[in-house]
């Protein structure tokens, strides 16, 4: 099955080449695309420069509205959907998310950060369902796109939203244990104090959601 790995970026210039540089590098990924979501920085050339197509949008819209632009910019069977601030990203990584849905035994994957930095690993031990990191069959993303037509607002709340379709139709789901990796804390882009409020937004969205379900 082609696979198409999508990358939703805002403000992500320090990161996203390397895991566009990534993407190509897998046998099993025929297209990468980064959906550059109302940045203002290099993102976007830095993305394309790297190997990706990149759809830009006029404004920020959101996560959720990024991954739906680059959902309907495929007709890939298997879409893999990474965060555009991942470090020590590695080919391996992507073909162990890829593996079991490509084989037939799973319908979602998630990938969850292991041995790579404390507050990351910590987070997504309590919450793996966060995980920006999922490689899903296109006509379980499509479903639920159908069955939540307001999704793409949403924003952060989109991986809560996959997570509660998957599990009310009894969709297989493996967890993927990511080795070495993490990700750029918000803190670490903005500094402490703009950082923080970012992460109270993204929670703010997340609950948000949670509450509405």
């Amino acid at each position: 099955m082609r696979v198409a790995a999508v990358i939703p970026a805002f403000n992500e210039e320090e990161t996203i080449a390397d895991v566009v540089s990534v993407c190509v590098r897998v046998p099993e990924i025929e297209e990468t695309i980064v959906v550059d979501d109302g940045s203002t920085d290099e993102t976007a050339a830095r993305a394309k420069a790297a190997g990706a197509r990149v759809i830009s949008h006029a404004e920020n819209r959101g996560k959720a509205a990024a991954m739906k632009t680059g959902f309907e910019a495929t007709t890939a069977p298997v879409l893999l959907f990474l965060d555009a601030d991942l470090i020590g990203l590695q080919p391996d990584h992507l073909q162990d998310l890829l593996r079991p849905v490509l084989a037939g035994e799973a319908d979602m994957t998630v990938g969850v950060f292991g041995d790579g930095r404390v507050a990351t690993d910590l987070a997504q031990m309590v919450a793996p369902y966060l995980s920006g990191q999922r490689a899903i069959v296109r006509s379980v993303l499509a479903g639920m796109f159908q069955q939540e037509p307001d999704a793409e607002q949403v924003r952060f709340g989109i991986e809560v939203a996959i997570t509660k379709y998957v599990r009310s139709h009894g969709c297989r789901v493996v967890e993927v244990v990511l080795e070495e990796m993490t990700h750029r804390m918000k803190e670490e882009k903005f500094g402490l104090m703009k950082g923080a409020a970012a992460r109270l937004k993204m929670y703010y969205e997340i609950l948000k959601y949670v509450q509405k379900g």
